[in-house]
């Protein structure tokens, strides 16, 4: 499942700021970034990508649905407190979407899921 919406392009790119940010200020990564970061981002990108609430989705930390395994979570926890406060000057208006975003109480299933969901009823 895959979104080109522009929500869905905004957390992506949110998430590649805050993990560039971390990556230079920690591991000293001034070409890209650590393998270790890298590997992150990866993982972050997919857990996005396949999120079933795509544009309607909330902030991962206020989800209720916690896709992420425990040690990869810990992992984007420790660059969300490191690069969060440090977004602010850097992308400011990443930060401020990212909080607005943050305010959405319950996430909402997108359209495409639910179609999908639907049919999948349909044939049982």
């Amino acid at each position: 499942m895959s979104s080109n919406h522009p929500r869905m392009i905004r957390e992506t790119r949110t998430v590649e700021a805050m993990i560039h940010i971390y990556c230079r200020g920690q591991h000293e990564a001034r070409d890209g970034l650590c393998l270790e970061c890298r590997e992150l981002l990866d993982y972050a990108r997919e857990r996005l990508r396949r999120c079933p609430f795509q544009e309607g989705k909330t902030t991962c930390a206020n989800c209720a649905i916690h896709c992420y395994k425990p040690s990869m979570r810990e992992r984007i926890r420790a660059v969300m407190r490191y690069a969060g406060p440090r977004i602010l000057y850097r992308h400011p208006i990443l930060a401020l979407l990212h909080l607005i975003d943050g305010l959405r109480k319950e996430p909402v299933r997108s359209e495409r899921l639910t179609l999908r969901t639907w049919e999948q009823e349909q044939q049982r």
